[in-house]
């Protein structure tokens, strides 16, 4: 993989479920070309993991902060690192 790949994983807050927050994120995710996952957490937050280019990984995680149409979001947290070959982008439970 190029160095310019990267993987981001990301914590969502606020009112991100029940809002077909991951659905959209699944969406935002694909247009871009980004691979990863995304599920609910039980505390209420949504986590996601992001791979891909550079440029469209932070897209994506940019996208997060404003999210679904019904989303609320609070704060979203972003670590970057080296990327683990993922391949497609999923809806975890």
């Amino acid at each position: 993989m190029s160095d310019d790949r990267v993987r981001a994983h990301v914590l969502v807050s606020g009112r991100v479920q029940g809002v077909y927050y991951r659905a959209n994120t699944r969406d935002a995710a694909r247009e871009r070309g980004v691979a990863g996952w995304v599920r609910n957490l039980d505390d209420g937050r949504v986590e996601a993991v992001f791979e891909g280019p550079r440029a469209d990984v932070e897209a994506t995680v940019e996208w997060c902060h404003t999210g679904s149409p019904a989303a609320r979001v609070e704060d979203v947290t972003a670590e970057y690192g080296d990327p683990e070959g993922l391949d497609g982008f999923e809806i975890r439970r």
